[in-house]
C-alpha cells in the first residue's frame, strides 16, 4: 500500500515535511510502519499550490528516496498546502502518468489502497466518466479512473456525495461482475483551499489514516512544534511523522475528513445511504 500525507497551513518549505522528521515521508518509502507493504518504491509525486490558481506537480516512477531533484526542489518550494505519495503499486505499471497526486484544473487527488478486481471492472468504470474528463486520464491506475469520476459526479459542487456517489457506483460495478476482493480507499483530494479525506473499505479493513494540528505536530526530530509555527497548521497522513503516535488522532474507518482555515470536522462515511438519498432527491 501507498504513504502520502496532504499539508496546509503558514507556508513551508516541502522537506521540512517529506525527508526532516524522525519518520518522513521519504523514510515511510523505505520502511512503512502502518502498512502491509514496507517499501513504497514505485514512484513518487508533489504537488503544491503557489501564486496560481493549478498546482505544480513533480512526479517521477523512480524511487523517491533516489532522487536528487526531489530533495533540490523540496528545499527549495515553499507552499501553503501540498501534497506528497510515495507509491506501491497494486498492479498497473510503474510510470510517471501512473504517479500521484493526479491533477485537473485546481483539483489535486491522491489515493492509497485498491478497487478490488480493477482489471476486471474498469471498462464499466470509463463509460460511468464524462466525455471530457475520459479524455483527461493520462495513466490506467484504478486511483485516477476514480479521481475523474469524482468529477463526473460533481465533485466540485458537493464534494462529500460525489464520493459517496463515486463508492457506490465502484461497488455496484463490481457486484455486476462477481468481484469478491475489496475496495479499499483512503484518499485525500483538494481544490486548493480545502481539503477532504475518506477512510473507507468494503471489507472494514481500509488503509491507516492519521491527522495533526497545531502542537500535535512534530515536524523535525525532536523539534515539538507546530508545522510552521502556526496553530492553523495541519497535516493529514498515512502515518505519524514520529514515534510519538499520542500528537496525532487517528480517523476512524468509515469516517470523511474536512480541513479548512485550521479546523477539521470529521463524520461517519455511509455511501450506500448517501447514495440512495442523492437518487430520492433527483
Amino acid at each position: 500500500m501507498c504513504r502520502w500525507l496532504a499539508y496546509s497551513g503558514r507556508p513551508v518549505y516541502l522537506d521540512e515535511v517529506l525527508f526532516k522528521p524522525e519518520h518522513s515521508l521519504i523514510s515511510q518509502s523505505m520502511r512503512a510502519r502502518k502498512s502491509h507493504v514496507t517499501t513504497n518504491g514505485d514512484g513518487f509525486g508533489v504537488g503544491w499550490y503557489g501564486a496560481k490558481a493549478e498546482p505544480g506537480l513533480y512526479r517521477d516512477y523512480r524511487p523517491a528516496w533516489n532522487d536528487d531533484n526531489l530533495r533540490s526542489l523540496a528545499g527549495q518550494i515553499d507552499s501553503r498546502l501540498f501534497f506528497a505519495h510515495v507509491r506501491a503499486s497494486t498492479g498497473t505499471a510503474a510510470s510517471r502518468a501512473n504517479c500521484h497526486p493526479f491533477r485537473h484544473g485546481q483539483w489535486m487527488f491522491m489515493h492509497n489502497g485498491q478497487i478490488g478486481g480493477f482489471d476486471r471492472v474498469a471498462r464499466d468504470l470509463d463509460f460511468m466518466l464524462a466525455p471530457e474528463f475520459y479524455r483527461a486520464r493520462g495513466g490506467t491506475t484504478d486511483s485516477e479512473t476514480f479521481f475523474y469520476l469524482l468529477l463526473t459526479l460533481g465533485l466540485e459542487r458537493d464534494a462529500e456525495s460525489a464520493c459517496a456517489a463515486a463508492v457506490a457506483m465502484v461497488e455496484a460495478a463490481m457486484a455486476a461482475n462477481g468481484v469478491r476482493d475489496p475496495l479499499r480507499l483512503t484518499c485525500a483530494f483538494t481544490d486548493g483551499e480545502r481539503v477532504w479525506a475518506v477512510r473507507y473499505a468494503s471489507d472494514g479493513e481500509a488503509p491507516s489514516l492519521f491527522w495533526g494540528a497545531g502542537d500535535g505536530v512534530r515536524m523535525a526530530d525532536g523539534g515539538g512544534r507546530p508545522a510552521g509555527g502556526d496553530p492553523r497548521s495541519l497535516l493529514i497522513l498515512s502515518e505519524p511523522l514520529d514515534g510519538d503516535f499520542a500528537h496525532w488522532r487517528a480517523v476512524p474507518d468509515s469516517h470523511f475528513l474536512l480541513a479548512h482555515d485550521g479546523v477539521v470536522a470529521t463524520r461517519p462515511f455511509a455511501p450506500a445511504a448517501a447514495a440512495a438519498a442523492r437518487i430520492a432527491a433527483a
